[in-house]
């Protein structure tokens, strides 16, 4: 078996990040994503693992022709361009439902398919701008942090239709059609800052940025800085936990002020600062290792690659010379697919057009009429 999604069968519209993340996703789990790229462009699309590539002119009739029968054996359909866009290529959703009753048309959009802005232009830091996630998130006193680009093209966008794309083919083995996915980064992000908005509205919440319990302004969840410049994180949110950190951080015993003696937070941050800057990141790492102090080294992507834990459970895996993170969940009975190579544009066209219904004599007279590059 191939995955959890051995099976269905994807067409994706080559785009920018969260629908590419989605069809990472899909292709991991099983699914066999087809990716529908322009002509002329030979590029790799760095989240591109697991799939492959046509090159397809949508001016050219005999190009749309040929994507419309793709679309005609497909299970699910991901595009990520403006709203309207596909409908004035005549690949909209009621052409496309009217060739396959079944199919999952996944949307991608930042602003959504309705509402004032969903024809403005927009990136990651502007839908979680919108969405009140990111004003949250930074120290006091300072401007807010954009997390890159994690909460809202990858989280709150690629994360979440691929969820939906997976639970729109669950209900069609109920009703036995398809449907549309209306999948907005800024539905998304608001969406998994859930705990925030709820907590707000109990009161649990404060509305001045880095005063909370999880954005760093408590001593004991927050980041220190090693004699090496480097970094240690600490989570010591529980009184155990807590009496484990300051025990093996050696201040145990300094008659320090109560873990939540709000007044004494600048003391304990200021000596916690002090002494993890008598050590470096990885001697400080030493001292936490299999320890419940919920402390531990902060990382580069790099180095995350050869931490032993990752190790033990393949965290990461080679694409082509290239490391990249392992496919996740994990599955007991159908694990998911080791990802091979990103594809370049156009490329494995020609068996993959094969293993889609068009024999080679088509695949010619396609790329002989300037359809396919």
């Amino acid at each position: 078996m191939g995955g959890p999604l051995d099976g269905v069968r994807v067409v994706e519209f080559a785009g920018l990040a969260p629908g590419p993340f989605a069809c990472l996703i899909l292709a991991d789990l099983g699914a066999e994503v087809l990716r529908i790229d322009r002509p002329g462009d030979s590029s790799a699309n760095p989240l591109g693992r697991g799939r492959r590539s046509v090159a397809v002119d949508l001016k050219n009739p005999d190009g749309l022709a040929t994507v419309r029968t793709l679309i005609e054996s497909a299970d699910v359909l991901v595009e990520g361009f403006r709203p309207g866009v596909m409908e004035r290529l005549g690949l909209g959703p009621d052409e496309c439902a009217a060739r396959n009753p079944r199919l999952i048309y996944g949307r991608m959009t930042g602003w959504g398919q309705d509402g004032p802005m969903a024809q403005q232009a927009g990136h990651d830091i502007n839908y979680i701008s919108i969405a009140g996630s990111l004003e949250p998130i930074g120290p006091a006193g300072s401007p807010p942090v954009p997390p890159i680009n994690f909460l809202g093209d990858f989280g709150g966008g690629g994360l979440l239709l691929a969820m939906g794309v997976m639970a729109a083919l669950y209900e069609r083995e109920k009703s036995g059609r398809g449907q549309v996915i209306d999948a907005a980064m800024v539905d998304g992000a608001s969406l998994i800052a859930t705990f925030v908005h709820v907590l707000s509205a109990n009161g649990g919440w404060s509305a001045e940025r880095g005063t909370n319990l999880l954005d760093g302004s408590t001593p004991f969840y927050s980041v220190y800085e090693t004699s090496d410049g480097r970094y240690m994180s600490v989570g010591a949110l529980e009184p155990q936990f807590y009496a484990e950190f300051v025990r093996l951080l050696g201040v145990a015993d300094e008659g320090l002020p109560a873990q939540h003696d709000k007044d004494g937070w600048p003391k304990l941050r200021a000596r916690f600062a002090e002494v993890f800057a008598s050590r470096t990141r990885d001697e400080w790492a030493e001292v936490f290792a299999g320890s419940d102090a919920c402390v531990a080294p902060v990382l580069s992507p790099v180095e995350a690659h050869d931490h032993p834990h990752n190790v033990a459970r393949d965290a990461f895996v080679d694409c082509g010379g290239a490391v990249q993170p392992a496919p996740a969940p994990r599955f007991s009975r159908t694990p998911a697919v080791r990802p091979g190579p990103v594809p370049k544009g156009g490329q494995g066209a020609d068996e993959a057009l094969a293993d889609w219904g068009f024999d080679a004599a088509a695949v010619a007279a396609l790329r002989e009429k300037g359809a396919i590059g």
